[in-house]
């Protein structure tokens, strides 16, 4: 099997035009003939492609709702069962996870201004800032990704493979953080309610500067999710704790139980309210945990 490449694939510059996907294969810009989503579940998705075959992309340029993989009627082409959370839907959830950039190709038949008149044109890499999942225009459960463009001077190809047994010199390389630091005085406030202790594992990390913590925002802030930047929709975690609330291991039932986690129950100080309603959202929208465990905690 070929390596896999996250990054530009040399000899393909963004906005390189292709007559096909047998052309894309060839290139290796992107290599299924036919599925959208180009990855593995261990490694990651490194390309995707859209074609116009599912309803619900939203496609603003430099910002695309990408729908995922699976849910349609191979002889209708309609959404006609919900999503699974496997395949390409788990392989762009682990580039977002680990910072992986992932090629866009538009195809002619996808509708958008930005989509070539034939054919299909590579289009840059993008970054997979969130994932979740919410009833589509069919009524069927379906994945959802945002993906922002990243800026070509920051961008560096990157490829799956084994370290090298012999000693070496490290290789200097660009990374691209796509996580936002928000400290607000809403934030400060709570982690210094619990002092800065994890309300789920009541770890608290002591640095040389002062003890550190980070504040979680229940319901994302920003668009599509709309999250505010309140007391009630902030918790006080580790940086460990925060990584698996924001990439849906571990949620809040609405007794305040642990879903996923090795302890029973949220640690709640009796100075902060925490928002049921932001609580729901987030067992409903972002977490991956089994249906019985969703269902009975809505």
């Amino acid at each position: 099997m070929a390596e896999r490449i996250f990054g530009h694939i040399p000899g393909y510059p963004e906005g390189s035009l292709f007559e096909s996907r047998a052309e894309l294969r060839e290139s290796g810009v992107h290599r299924p003939i036919q599925a959208g989503i180009s990855g593995s579940q261990t490694e990651g998705a490194e390309s995707i492609v859209l074609s116009g075959g599912y309803e619900d992309d939203a496609d603003d340029g430099d910002l695309i709702i990408y729908t995922g993989y699976g849910g349609r009627n191979q002889s209708t082409g309609r959404q006609d069962h919900d999503q699974p959370f496997s395949h390409g839907n788990r392989a762009l959830a682990l580039s977002k996870q680990n910072g992986l950039p992932v090629r866009v190709i538009r195809g002619s038949k996808h509708d958008s201004r930005y989509s070539p008149p034939f054919g299909y044109s590579y289009d840059g890499l993008y970054a997979v800032e969130g994932f979740w999942h919410e009833p589509g225009r069919s009524g069927f459960e379906i994945w959802r990704f945002r993906l922002v463009k990243i800026p070509q001077k920051v961008t560096a190809g990157q490829g799956v493979r084994e370290d090298p047994a012999e000693y070496s010199v490290a290789r200097r390389q660009e990374m691209r953080v796509s996580r936002i630091v928000r400290d607000s005085a809403k934030a400060r406030k709570i982690k210094a309610l619990y002092k800065h202790r994890c309300q789920i594992c009541g770890t608290r990390l002591s640095c040389p500067a002062g003890p550190y913590s980070e504040a979680a925002h229940i319901r994302p802030l920003g668009a599509p999710h709309d999250g505010p930047d309140t007391e009630d929709n902030i918790l006080c975690l580790c940086p460990n704790h925060h990584v698996l609330f924001d990439n849906g291991a571990i949620s809040v039932a609405k007794d305040l139980s642990l879903i996923g986690a090795d302890k029973d129950d949220l640690t709640v100080h009796r100075h902060h309210h925490i928002s049921l309603r932001h609580l729901a959202y987030h067992r409903k929208h972002l977490a991956v945990v089994p249906d019985f465990e969703r269902e009975a905690s809505v």
